[in-house]
């Protein structure tokens, strides 16, 4: 049963940008991890550790969020587009940690361009995505909120384009049994990799609905 709480609009606005926050520093680490991949293996347990550590803390903020909106008497913008927009979020972190995961699943020792690439874009619309959370609490923000989903859609475009570019380099390669087994390894990664970038965009997606429907 709901109670007669009136939380204040910066509670849930603040809430929202502290769980982006965690977003950009998985994001983050999931790059240095990418990046580094194979240099220094001693240091990749520890940023797979601190993906799964942004993406608990960001749980807890979801749950912290979803109880102010079960409290509220009142919410600043509509109830549904509040929690549709915090489960969004949550899906970016959700896949972002199943990149790092997959490092160890598919126990990948190596770095590509591609697979580079495509965490370089993915931490970039995940600094995208918190500038427009963030341009949400301002009233007068909708042209910053724009932009930056819009940018969003550039990058999440350039992921598809890189994840088929190098799955098609993948398969077109000749080998042997084990060569085989590393491209499908590599094509499920960069999969993953390319969702982390459509599951902005449907963060875009649900920030701009925000946005039409309060002018």
């Amino acid at each position: 049963m709901r109670k007669n709480v009136v939380h204040k609009r910066a509670e849930f606005f603040s809430t929202l940008t502290a769980h982006s926050d965690r977003l950009v520093a998985g994001a983050s680490a999931a790059l240095r991890l990418v990046e580094g991949l194979g240099a220094r293996p001693e240091l990749d347990a520890g940023l797979i550790d601190e993906v799964n550590v942004n993406e608990t803390s960001a749980d807890d903020l979801k749950a912290a969020f979803i109880s102010m909106l079960f409290e509220s008497f009142a919410t600043p913008i509509s109830r549904d587009l509040l929690y549709t927009l915090i489960t969004d979020l949550d899906s970016v972190l959700d896949t972002l940690q199943g990149v790092a995961n997959n490092i160890t699943t598919y126990s990948i020792r190596t770095s590509t361009p591609a697979a580079r690439a495509m965490a370089t874009l993915a931490a970039e619309a995940c600094r995208h995505v918190r500038g427009a959370v963030a341009a949400l609490a301002d009233r007068k923000g909708a042209a910053t909120v724009l932009r930056e989903c819009a940018a969003i859609d550039v990058l999440a475009a350039r992921g598809s384009a890189a994840m088929r570019e190098a799955v098609t380099e993948l398969f077109a390669r000749e080998g042997d049994e084990q060569a085989a087994l590393h491209a499908i390894r590599m094509h499920n990664f960069h999969f993953r990799q390319a969702k982390v970038l459509s599951r902005c965009r449907r963060v875009a997606r649900t920030i701009e609905e925000v946005v039409l429907e309060n002018p």
